[in-house]
C-alpha cells in the first residue's frame, strides 16, 4: 500500500542538506537494499552523503551497492566489515565513518526502509531547534506506526501507555532512541561517543537515546519520512503492535540488561529492585510474544531466555565494564 502524501514544509536557510549524511546498515538483504538506495536517488534535497555499513554479507550486497553508485545523485562511501557485528557494531561503524568524514547531521537506518522524497527536508525543518531528532515511519502496509519513545529508567523498559498523539507543538520529547531514523548532530555524538557495539542486537540505541536526553531535549516530530519494506509477523493491538522476534534476538533482549545496568548506574540512574522488576516484565513479554504472535513456546525460545538473563546478571557484575567515551575534540 502506498504511504499518503504529507504536504511539502521548507527547508529552513539554516539547514544545508549537503551537512547530512545517511547511514544504512546491512546484512544479507541486497534486494532491500537496492529499494532503499533506489529511494535516496529521488529524494529532494539529497544529503550530502551515503554511507553504506556492510556487515560481512555473503550475498551480492557489493555489486549492488556498485551498480546504484552512479545513480544515486550523492556521494556514496561502502564500508564492508570483515565480520557481522549486528545492528549495535553497524550502526556504531557507521557513525564513526559519518563523524570522521566531517558530517554535521548524521541520519541512521536499516537497509528494510525506503525514504519519503522529502524526507530530508522534514527533519531538516527541525534541526534550528533540537540536535537529536526521530521522525515517523509508515509500516508495511501503509499504516501508521507507532514507536515507544519513553522508556521508564527505574525499570528500563519503554513505557507502553505513552500518548501516540501531537498537540499543536508537532513534537514530544523522548527518552530514549531508535536507530531506524535517529537524525543527530556530530556536537551531541562528540558529547555522547560511538554506539557501543558489544550490545550486537537490541536495547542500544535506546541507551543511546537515554545518554542524548541526558544532555538536552531529544523529541520524536510528526513528520512521516520512511515507509518500512519488509513484512514482519505481528500481533496487531490496535495502536500498538507486537512483532515477532527470533531466538537470536530473544538471547540479547535478555543479556543486554547486563549492559544496560552499567549505563544507568554511571549515570546515578541504577535502581536494582526496580530494574530486576523490569527485567522480569522483559522476560514475560518475550513469552508472550512467543505465545500470541509466534505461536510457539519452544524449547529453544526459553533456553535463550534464560540464556540471556544468566549472562546479563554476570555481565552486570563485572567490575571491569567501561562505558563508551566521548569522543576526543
Amino acid at each position: 500500500m502506498t504511504a499518503p502524501a504529507n504536504p511539502a514544509p521548507a527547508t529552513p536557510a539554516s539547514f544545508d542538506p549537503a551537512s547530512a549524511t545517511i547511514v544504512i546498515v546491512t546484512f544479507n538483504r541486497s534486494g532491500l537494499l537496492t529499494r532503499a538506495l533506489t529511494s535516496i536517488g529521488t529524494m529532494d534535497p539529497k544529503p550530502g552523503r551515503v554511507v553504506v555499513i556492510d556487515n560481512a554479507s555473503v550475498d551480492d550486497t557489493t555489486e549492488v551497492v556498485e551498480s546504484l553508485r552512479e545513480q544515486l545523485g550523492t556521494e556514496l562511501v561502502y564500508r564492508r566489515l570483515e565480520t557481522n557485528t549486528g545492528g549495535a557494531g553497524g550502526f556504531s561503524a557507521g557513525m564513526e565513518t559519518a563523524y570522521e568524514l566531517g558530517s554535521e547531521w548524521i541520519w541512521l537506518m536499516d537497509d528494510d526502509v525506503e525514504v519519503l522524497p522529502d524526507g530530508l527536508a522534514r527533519m531538516g525543518a527541525w534541526t534550528p531547534r533540537f540536535r537529536h531528532i526521530q521522525g515517523r515511519r509508515y509500516d508495511y502496509d501503509g499504516s501508521e506506526f507507532y514507536w515507544q519513545y519513553r522508556v521508564s529508567t527505574s525499570l528500563g523498559i519503554p513505557i507502553p501507555f505513552a500518548p501516540a498523539g501531537f498537540d499543536e507543538s508537532g513534537y514530544r520529547e523522548m527518552n530514549s532512541g531508535c536507530f531506524e531514523g535517529m537524525f543527530i548532530h556530530r556536537s551531541l555524538v562528540q558529547k555522547l561517543g560511538l554506539p557501543d557495539p558489544r550490545f550486537f542486537i537490541y536495547w542500544d540505541d535506546t541507551i543511546y537515546g537515554y545518554l542524548a536526553s541526558r544532555h538536552e531535549p531529544c523529541v520524536i516530530v510528526d513528520e512521516f519520512v520512511l515507509q518500512r519494506t519488509r513484512e514482519i509477523k505481528q500481533w496487531d493491538m490496535g495502536t500498538r503492535h507486537l512483532n515477532a522476534s527470533s531466538d537470536t534476538y530473544r538471547y540479547y533482549i535478555m543479556r543486554n540488561r547486563g549492559i544496560m545496568a552499567h549505563y544507568y548506574r554511571a549515570h546515578g540512574d541504577y535502581r536494582p529492585f526496580a530494574f530486576a522488576v523490569g527485567t522480569a516484565a522483559t522476560f514475560a513479554k518475550e513469552l508472550i510474544r512467543l505465545g500470541f504472535v509466534e505461536r510457539k513456546v519452544t524449547k529453544t525460545g526459553w533456553n535463550n531466555l534464560w540464556r540471556g538473563m544468566r549472562d546479563a546478571w554476570r555481565l552486570s557484575r563485572d567490575k571491569n565494564f567501561e562505558i563508551m567515551a566521548p569522543l576526543a575534540q
